[in-house]
């Protein structure tokens, strides 16, 4: 019996040792991808901000903005290839006082390999409906599960273009340790506007006159990123749109802000790259590491009980002979024929034992008796 189960932890414990390298190589990389169905709201709060409102056709100052970012996943766009996720991202930037009268909306879609994240142009891609847009680099998500601290180009949604994302620091976000990032956006035109504005309303004396402006944008952006995951846990966008004059002396600014993550959204970022952690740790660490032990245990039971011997039984101990030494205690020759019965030992003389039963005393009479 103990060979077959020896047999049997043996080739269990092989299944373990072989399932090990498997989770590792291979059912992690098929586990440590982006999803497909992203849902994620993200508010980020900017005080003592600076708005042109368009519909008072006045620029307010000291006023507290918020941007509220959607993320969606379209888990049908990317065109039956698993390895493609479509996320759809819409930001509303509005007065706190007034929500109803957004100061800015920015929406835009894009395709990315779900394992490095890197950008890929199809899947209807565009921003703000354009799209002719060829984008490049990364752009939701650092490398998943393997952030380095070194650059990353990183294409910003506003300017159109692909700028550096800086490593500069390690900081604590909210008891998390993160590598801090940035990104500089130089002054850039953004659009061109058929209007004319008033030179009052540029700073230009108001002899000069209407006006024909362009947009431009200029920005310095920070991302604080989980190098475990690769998980973004908080923003800062300090933003300046402005519109001006082709020769750069008349402009307005159409707003200025300095937005950043809201602590309850950076605690909840905090618990997604600590959830994603543990799943990239249980499929690269601990399960293999716990299949390889428990591998090696069954190994080594099995091999003891199904490849040990038994121990050999003990001779058997030689009989005492008569004479005081070991040996055959039945004597040589050919055997000797069975002793007869014992004799039954005669009374003495004179004396006969008293009968028993009835059938012994008419036996013991004798046939005179009988007759």
């Amino acid at each position: 019996m103990r060979r077959p189960v020896g047999l049997a932890l043996i080739g269990l414990g092989a299944f373990f040792l072989t399932l090990a390298p498997l989770v590792r190589f291979y059912v992690a990389d098929q586990v440590i991808v982006a999803p497909l169905n992203r849902y994620q709201v993200t508010l980020l709060e900017s005080k003592n901000s600076t708005y042109f409102d368009q519909a008072a056709l006045k620029t307010k100052t000291g006023v507290t903005l918020l941007a509220k970012n959607t993320v969606r996943g379209d888990v049908r766009a990317n065109e039956g290839d698993d390895d493609i996720a479509v996320w759809d991202s819409t930001t509303n930037i509005y007065d706190e006082a007034n929500p109803e009268n957004p100061v800015q909306i920015q929406g835009f879609r894009i395709a990315f390999d779900r394992r490095t994240s890197v950008l890929t142009n199809c899947c209807g891609t565009h921003i703000d409906g354009d799209n002719t847009v060829r984008m490049a680099g990364y752009g939701l998500l650092f490398p998943l599960a393997n952030v380095q601290k070194r650059d990353y180009p990183f294409y910003d949604m506003t300017t159109k273009q692909t700028a550096p994302m800086e490593f500069n620091a390690v900081e604590d976000v909210q008891g998390l340790t993160t590598y801090r990032f940035t990104q500089t956006i130089p002054l850039t035109k953004t659009a061109a506007m058929d209007v004319k504005l008033p030179a009052k309303m540029l700073g230009l004396p108001e002899d000069a006159g209407a006006q024909k402006v362009d947009r431009y944008t200029e920005a310095y952006n920070t991302v604080w990123v989980d190098p475990r995951t690769g998980v973004p846990v908080k923003h800062r966008k300090n933003i300046r749109s402005t519109v001006q004059t082709k020769d750069g002396k008349g402009k307005m600014i159409v707003a200025q802000a300095d937005l950043i993550t809201v602590e309850k959204d950076q605690k909840a970022g905090v618990d997604v790259a600590n959830t994603t952690a543990l799943k990239i740790d249980a499929v690269r660490s601990y399960i293999p590491g716990a299949a390889i032990l428990l591998g090696l245990i069954l190994l080594g039971v099995g091999g003891f009980l199904g490849l040990s011997r038994r121990p050999a039984p003990p001779p058997p101990v030689a009989p005492r002979r008569s004479d005081g030494k070991f040996g055959d205690m039945s004597p040589s020759g050919p055997p000797h024929p069975p002793a007869p019965p014992a004799a039954r030992p005669v009374p003495p003389e004179g004396r006969r034992p008293a009968p028993g039963s009835q059938r012994q005393q008419r036996k013991a009479s004798g046939p005179a008796r009988r007759r």
